[in-house]
C-alpha cells in the first residue's frame, strides 16, 4: 500500500512539471479547476477522510483549508464555490507542495497501523486522486487550448496510441447478460451489484468515430440542421453558436485542431474527441445509427479496443438494482449526481493506468465536451 500511495502521489506533481507558475491558477471556465486546486483537494481529501478521523492527535496542515478545499461535500461543511477557485492567489503552489509533503508524512504514519476498513478507505482515496489527475490532464488541456498563442503541453504527448484500421461492426445475440462489478479489486459504489440484463441482438462496429467521417458531419451543415438533434442539444447550439468539436479551427480555409502537444492540421484517421453527448447523438442520427446503451457497451467490450477516448452510451446515469449509498460523507461520491447525467463508458488516453475497468461508469451532463470523449456506433 506504501508504494502504491507514493506513486499515486508523485504522478499528481509529475503532470504538473510541465506548466509556468502562471497556469496553475488560471480557472478559464466553471467546469474547469485550476490544478493547484486539484493538488490540494486531492490532499485535503486524505487529511479530511483519513488522518483527521484516524490518526491519534494529527494536527490539520492549516485550520481553513478544509473550506478552501472542500469540493461538493455538503456534509463536510462549508467551502470555496466552485466558480471561485481561480480567485486564490494564496496559498502559492509551493505552499500548496509544501501542504502535499506534510499530509504524506502523516500518510505513511497512518497506513502501516490501518486496520482492513482504514486500508479500504485510503484505496478509495488512490483512486479519487486517480480521477482528478485524469481531470487535472483535461483541465490543462481546457487551459492552454483557450489561450490564443496556443501553447504546447508536451511536445511528444500523443492523444492517440492506435489508429483502427477497421471498421466492422460485431453482431452479439440476445440473451441475459453480466452487468457490473462482482468479486475482488476495486470498485466504485456505482458500479454495483452485478445483475442480469437482457439484450436484444444487436451489432456493435469495432471502432470509434474518425475525425474524417466526423469532418463531413460538420461540413454536411448538420450543426444547422434541426432534425439531427434533440430538442434541448438544438436550444444548446442556438445559445452557444457551437458548429464543431471543442478545439477544433478552421484557419485559412484549413481544419486544424488543438492537441496538448500543440496546434496541428486535423488528423483525419484519428478518433474524434471532445464531443458532447448532444453531437453524438446527432452524429449517431445523421448517419442513420444510434449510440450503444452502457449495457450493451459492457456486454460487447471485449470484442474491441478500448480506451482511447470515453465514449458516449445512449443510457441515463442512474442507479443499478440494489444500490445503496454508502454512510457519511462518502455516499455523496456518486449517487447524489444520479439526475441529469449521462453515462460513458471505457477510459482515455488521460486515464492512468491501473484505473480502467469494463464496468466504470463515468458521467457527465449531456452538453459537456471538454473530456476526452468519443462516439462508438450501433446498427439500429
Amino acid at each position: 500500500m506504501i508504494v502504491q500511495y507514493q506513486t499515486v502521489r508523485k504522478h499528481s506533481v509529475e503532470l504538473c512539471k510541465p506548466l509556468q507558475r502562471e497556469d496553475y491558477v488560471v480557472q478559464p471556465s466553471l467546469d474547469v479547476s485550476p490544478p493547484k486546486w486539484h493538488l490540494a483537494h486531492t490532499t485535503w481529501f486524505y487529511e479530511e477522510m483519513l488522518l483527521a478521523k484516524y490518526l491519534q492527535d494529527y494536527q490539520r496542515f492549516h485550520p481553513r483549508y478544509a473550506f478552501l478545499f472542500n469540493s461538493y461535500y455538503n456534509t463536510l461543511g462549508d467551502r470555496v464555490l466552485r466558480p471561485q477557485r481561480g480567485n486564490m492567489s494564496r496559498p502559492t503552489v509551493d505552499g500548496i507542495l509544501a501542504y502535499r509533503e506534510y499530509v504524506d508524512e502523516y500518510m505513511l504514519k497512518l497506513i502501516p497501523q490501518a486496520d482492513t476498513d482504514v486500508l479500504s478507505l485510503i484505496e478509495t482515496a488512490l483512486h479519487h486522486e486517480q480521477q482528478h489527475q485524469e481531470l487535472l490532464l483535461t483541465d490543462i488541456k481546457f487551459i492552454l487550448g483557450h489561450n490564443p498563442l496556443f501553447p504546447e503541453y508536451h511536445t511528444d504527448f500523443k492523444e492517440t496510441h492506435v489508429i483502427e484500421k477497421t471498421h466492422d461492426f460485431k453482431e452479439l445475440e440476445s440473451g441475459m447478460y453480466n452487468i457490473g462489478h462482482a468479486g475482488s479489486g476495486f470498485a466504485f459504489d456505482n458500479e454495483g451489484k452485478q445483475h442480469q440484463v437482457f439484450l436484444n441482438a444487436f451489432k456493435i462496429r469495432q471502432s470509434l468515430v474518425t475525425n474524417r467521417e466526423y469532418l463531413a458531419f460538420v461540413e454536411s451543415g448538420a450543426y444547422a440542421d434541426p432534425t439531427h438533434w434533440h430538442s434541448d442539444a438544438w436550444y444548446w447550439l442556438q445559445e452557444t453558436k457551437i458548429n464543431s468539436p471543442l478545439y477544433w479551427h478552421n484557419m485559412n480555409g484549413a481544419w486544424h485542431r488543438y492537441s496538448l502537444s500543440g496546434l496541428q492540421l486535423l488528423p483525419l484517421d484519428e478518433p474524434v474527441t471532445h464531443i458532447s453527448f448532444y453531437e453524438a447523438a446527432a452524429f449517431a442520427e445523421w448517419s442513420g445509427m444510434r449510440l450503444p446503451t452502457e449495457f450493451e457497451w459492457e456486454a460487447a467490450a471485449e470484442h474491441f479496443q478500448w480506451g482511447q477516448r470515453w465514449e458516449h452510451t445512449n443510457s441515463a446515469y442512474l442507479a443499478y438494482p440494489g444500490y445503496a449509498k454508502p454512510p457519511g460523507a462518502l455516499g455523496e461520491y456518486n449517487g447524489k449526481f444520479m439526475i441529469n447525467q449521462m453515462v460513458l463508458r471505457g477510459a482515455s488516453i488521460a486515464t492512468p493506468q491501473n484505473h480502467a475497468r469494463k464496468t466504470y461508469r463515468n458521467f457527465f451532463h449531456p452538453s459537456m465536451q471538454w473530456q476526452f470523449t468519443g462516439i462508438r456506433l450501433c446498427k439500429k
